[in-house]
């Protein structure tokens, strides 16, 4: 993994070479003697942190050169995060410095255990406003958020629940049926937190045979048992200073729930056969499609284990819960494989997109888009009819209860059928999705508000 890169602007050499000599292995570190020299760096934009000696050439003993290069590092590289480094009588220059945008200060002499605390907290900031930038770049895009897409009010719930938790270190349990994609959003927590340039480690607990999985999780000493020719490092410490997700952690024997918890409760480990204990920093986050809460009562699962993973639970909603997504889902998906594939422009006929609503996807948004793969890979033309995904065609709105619709139930029915679609079709853009049902943007809006569709 790349080093962090560390701007030192220092007219005294032996000061920034102290700096450098202590701090090498952890940063990669450059030194500008002065204003001249700092500026093509910092304006290459390379720098997440500059630590910043106010008293620079031509007139060292006073501050003004190193307040003129703050301002200029403000201008140019707004992102950067400045710490200014003073003497021990420039107190008030600190303070002016921080209201000028620096990010903070540190006063001679060095102790680079301390300094090494100030920058590893201005790194943390740095990286965490760069996940927020990225984010709001993905919102932008029109429902995607860190690989996942939805427009539904139920899916931006869940990317604002997965942005509050990614700013914290506390378990995470996600629940949800088979296919919602509940790797996909604890590999969205890990890349928006101050861990995301750490491992995530991915470990399937129902995947493994029981009696590997606890060589698998924790290690394993040479000699531990009958063919452990030599030491094995386990996932909890391949994870160390990142993130462990253990998916579908319903499937633990009660055996390893019992080390689960030791680590959560204490930070440690042990490797199978061996008697040191081993501290590490791994954020735990766990997923399962059964019900915890009903294993816990059975005996099946540790009551314990439950709680302390459930600090921060996100519950995954199913496809047929979110029905603005459909739509929008297919379209990407049929535009991702047919490019894939090479096919060129396909579409879904008319018959297609109402059997795609109407369908109760079992298999969530893992169904849909194998489905979507099963008919690329067996049309010749470049229409998809219902039977190509191997749905049926919907004879109604009603086909499920085989109840005649009123006039005003059918209107309605076919009302917020066009509307999802027109919704789908544009990202969810309302003045797109107007034209494509050739209303004006207020009917749409009234169209929304009057079936209480999400725009």
């Amino acid at each position: 993994m790349k080093r962090r890169k560390l701007l030192i602007v220092e007219d005294e050499m032996s000061v920034a070479k102290q700096i450098k000599w202590g701090l090498g292995e952890a940063y990669d570190i450059s030194i500008a003697g002065d204003a001249a020299q700092a500026r093509p760096l910092v304006a290459s934009g390379a720098f997440a942190v500059v630590m910043l000696d106010l008293g620079l050439p031509p007139h060292p003993d006073d501050p003004r050169e190193g307040f003129r290069l703050l301002g200029e590092i403000a201008s140019v590289a707004p992102n950067t995060k400045v710490i200014v480094i003073t003497g021990n009588a420039e107190q008030e220059n600190a303070v002016r410095a921080v209201g000028l945008g620096a990010a903070d200060f540190y006063a001679k002499p060095i102790d680079l255990k301390l300094l090494e605390f100030v920058l590893e907290r201005s790194f943390t900031i740095h990286e965490l406003e760069q996940a927020n930038r990225r984010m709001q770049l993905q919102e932008a895009t029109g429902g995607a958020f860190c690989g996942m897409l939805g427009i539904s009010s139920s899916m931006v719930a869940l990317f604002g629940t997965i942005r509050q938790v990614s700013g914290t270190d506390y378990p995470v349990l996600i629940t949800g049926a088979s296919g919602t994609g509940k790797e996909m959003a604890a590999r969205a927590v890990h890349e928006l937190s101050g861990r995301s340039r750490k491992p995530m480690v991915v470990i399937n607990c129902g995947a493994i045979p029981e009696n590997l999985l606890e060589s698998e999780l924790f290690g394993h000493e040479k000699g531990a048992f009958t063919g452990a020719a030599g030491r094995k490092i386990g996932r909890f410490e391949q994870a160390d200073k990142g993130t462990l997700f253990l998916d579908e952690i319903g499937e633990l024997p009660l055996a390893l729930q019992v080390k689960i918890l030791r680590f959560l409760q204490e930070g440690t480990i042990e490797r199978l056969g061996g008697e040191k204990t081993i501290a590490l920093d791994a954020r735990i986050i766990a997923a399962t499609n059964v019900d915890l809460e009903a294993a816990v009562r059975e005996g099946d699962f540790r009551e314990d284990l439950f709680f302390r993973l459930n600090v921060v639970p996100i519950e995954m909603p199913a496809l047929k819960e979110r029905p603005e997504d459909v739509l929008f889902l297919a379209q990407h998906f049929l535009q991702q494989e047919a490019k894939a594939l090479g096919r060129g422009q396909v579409s879904f006929l008319p018959a297609a997109m109402a059997a795609l609503q109407a369908y109760e996807w079992p298999g969530n948004v893992r169904e849909l888009q194998n489905r979507i793969r099963r008919a690329l890979g067996t049309i010749k033309g470049r229409n998809i009819g219902p039977a190509d995904m191997g749905l049926g065609e919907v004879v109604g709105a009603n086909a499920a209860d085989n109840r005649l619709l009123t006039l005003r139930e059918a209107r309605d029915a076919a009302e917020v059928k066009v509307v999802r679609q027109a919704l789908a079709l544009s990202g969810n853009n309302i003045s797109q999705a107007a034209q494509l049902l050739e209303v004006s943007r207020p009917t749409m809006h009234d169209l929304l508000k009057k079936h209480g569709v999400e725009g």
